[in-house]
C-alpha cells in the first residue's frame, strides 16, 4: 500500500496531461492544469505520510516518544494549493481577454497570435 499514492499522483497527473493535449478550448486546458497540479499534492502529501504519526505538537509529552508527520510538507502542500489558485486565476482572466479581444477561445482560430 506504499506504492498507492505514488499511482494515484501519476494517474491523475497522465489524466490532465491527457486532457491538456487533446483540448479544444482554452478554459478546458486552464482546467486540465489545475487537475496536472493537483497531481503535486497528492505526490507531496504522500511523501510526508508516516504510518501510525500525529500532528506534530509536543505540549503534552517529550520529543521523539511517539512517530509525528512533518510539517515541512503540510506546509508546502498549502503553500502548492495558494500558487495553484493563483495561477489558475492568472490563467482565466488571459483566456477571458483572448475572448473579448478574439471572439473565441479555440486556439486553432486565434491567428493573429501565430508568429
Amino acid at each position: 500500500m506504499h506504492v498507492l499514492p505514488y499511482l494515484v499522483a501519476a494517474y491523475i497527473f497522465l489524466t490532465g496531461c491527457y486532457g491538456l493535449a487533446t483540448s479544444r478550448n482554452l478554459i478546458h486546458a486552464v482546467g486540465c492544469l489545475a487537475v496536472c497540479q493537483s497531481a503535486t499534492y497528492v505526490l507531496l502529501l504522500a511523501v510526508g505520510y508516516r504510518d501510525g504519526g500525529t500532528a506534530p505538537v509536543f505540549s503534552d509529552m517529550r520529543p521523539g516518544s511517539r512517530p509525528v508527520v512533518d510539517p515541512v510538507v503540510q506546509a508546502l502542500t498549502l503553500t502548492d494549493i495558494v500558487v495553484g489558485a493563483t495561477v489558475t486565476a492568472l490563467l482565466l482572466a488571459l483566456v477571458l481577454q483572448i475572448a473579448k479581444r478574439h471572439g473565441t477561445v479555440d486556439p486553432d482560430e486565434l491567428r493573429e497570435l501565430r508568429g
